[in-house]
């Protein structure tokens, strides 16, 4: 599935947005911070939830275990030069998500319920013609199962029984399967609590947890790059010089580490995935373009950001390099290196907030893929659906974990990028449209009422 046809598709399909939108991402960054900050916000616009509870909502499965153990397993996989690729693959990927979400608004469409509901299978349906209803039935399909939390739950039960239960003798090591499902059962508990309440709710616990989780982590990595600043000079440039060259970990297989660098990129920020355009589909907004530009905050905020963090900080505490560590575990061995005493704790804390917010975000995203498939009426019957995963997660293997993942991903990337690319010119229109009444003043008299 994550062969170069994918990748082109993503990353091609992000240079044509980013060039043909005249490079909008970056243009207007500090406007999509005023929409966040719910400058423009207007409470009687059709949608559920408010700017920044979609940003949070779609930030909530993104900025998590992407970044913590997805990284590390980028670097496991394909040495320090797998962040280079996944940084380009961000920058592309706020023009595609600026794209995919301004259509996910201009192409909202009704449920059997009339409920107004945007994501990919309503941007093909409602902007093109019946020809293409094949690729929305597809990117549904997929997403049954590429949103569901077990890569969540994998990584969380194994920091958990590698650095809490077994050290504390709760559980034998040869007996771990017993606690890993006591745990899937725990966090099935946890999670139906919220999920079941619907996006209303889970927009505003994701809008309550996402800013303090991410502060806890940005600090206590910012501690460990404190520790190791003098090296980070030196690892900044070996990302960059190993990307085209693979030395440190591919033996020069540039190519597939370009593969590995997109991969998780994807997985990390969702830039083409679709899951992006089915949270901010839901956003309370009139103006199509206004979506856009808050989602495309997320892959400068998940993997420039973040990302970038996770990887200096195991690069620099060398564990990369003297561990066969993978996933969490590898995170956690630069935590502890750098903080001994209290390290293994700060990123348990994460990843347990990490970990669940994504879960009761992802929740949202199957049950709209049933819902277009069977019927709004049938479309909470995912959740039994979605919680008993949780158990599987916890039980399975890393590797089958992320294969399963990583191939409903690319299932649904398919439909989103290339309904994207056949509507492009839609966005653009609809771009100089705003932007024209923005420069104009238009909005100040309703700022000033305000």
């Amino acid at each position: 599935m994550w062969g170069y046809p994918l990748v082109i598709l993503l990353v091609g399909g992000g240079l044509f947005f980013l060039i043909s939108s005249g490079f909008t991402p970056f243009r207007f960054f500090f406007h999509a911070v005023d929409l966040v900050r719910g400058k423009y916000d207007n409470p009687d616009d059709p949608g559920d939830i408010n700017h920044f509870e979609a940003l949070s909502t779609a930030l909530a499965s993104t900025v998590g275990m992407g970044n913590i153990s997805g990284v590390a397993v980028a670097i496991f996989m394909g040495g320090p030069g797998a962040l280079f690729w996944m940084w380009m693959s961000a920058i592309v990927g706020m023009a595609t998500k600026f794209f995919t979400c301004t259509l996910s608004i201009m192409y909202r469409g009704e449920d059997t319920q009339g409920k107004i509901q945007g994501g990919p299978m309503y941007v093909i349906r409602e902007g093109l013609s019946s020809k293409w209803m094949p690729l929305a039935y597809l990117f549904a399909m997929a997403g049954l199962f590429g949103p569901l939390p077990i890569f969540q739950t994998n990584q969380l039960v194994q920091i958990l029984r590698d650095f809490i239960y077994i050290p504390n003798g709760w559980v034998e090591a040869d007996a771990a399967f017993t606690g890993n499902l006591i745990t899937g059962i725990v966090l099935v508990g946890l999670v139906s609590l919220v999920i079941f309440g619907g996006i209303t709710k889970i927009g505003k616990v994701a809008s309550k947890l996402v800013p303090s989780m991410v502060v806890i982590y940005v600090v206590s990595v910012l501690f460990i790059l404190a520790v190791h600043i003098a090296d980070i000079p030196y690892y900044l440039g070996l990302i960059v010089t190993d990307a085209f060259t693979g030395k440190a970990v591919m033996g020069g297989a540039v190519g597939q580490l370009i593969i590995i660098g997109v991969q998780r990129a994807a997985f990390s920020n969702e830039a083409g995935i679709g899951t992006e355009s089915l949270a901010h589909g839901a956003s309370k907004t009139k103006e199509p373009v206004r979506e856009g530009l808050v989602a495309m905050m997320e892959p400068a905020i998940d993997t420039l950001l973040v990302c970038t963090m996770t990887a200096l900080a195991i690069l620099v505490t060398g564990v990369w390099q003297s561990t066969e560590a993978n996933g969490v575990t590898l995170t956690l061995n630069a935590f502890n290196e750098a903080l001994p005493a209290f390290g293994t704790y700060l990123l348990i804390i994460s990843v347990l907030t990490f970990s669940v917010s994504s879960m009761l975000s992802y929740s949202y995203y199957g049950s709209k893929c049933l819902g277009f498939l069977l019927g709004a009426e049938r479309q909470h019957l995912y959740n039994y659906f979605y919680v008993f995963s949780i158990i599987f997660g916890a039980v399975a293997s890393l590797d089958a974990v992320i294969n399963l993942i990583d191939g409903m991903f690319a299932l649904m990337a398919i439909p989103t990028v290339t309904s994207a690319l056949l509507l492009s010119k839609k966005v653009r229109l609809a771009s100089k449209d705003y932007f024209t009444r923005l420069k104009n003043g238009e909005f100040k008299e309703y700022l000033e009422k305000k």
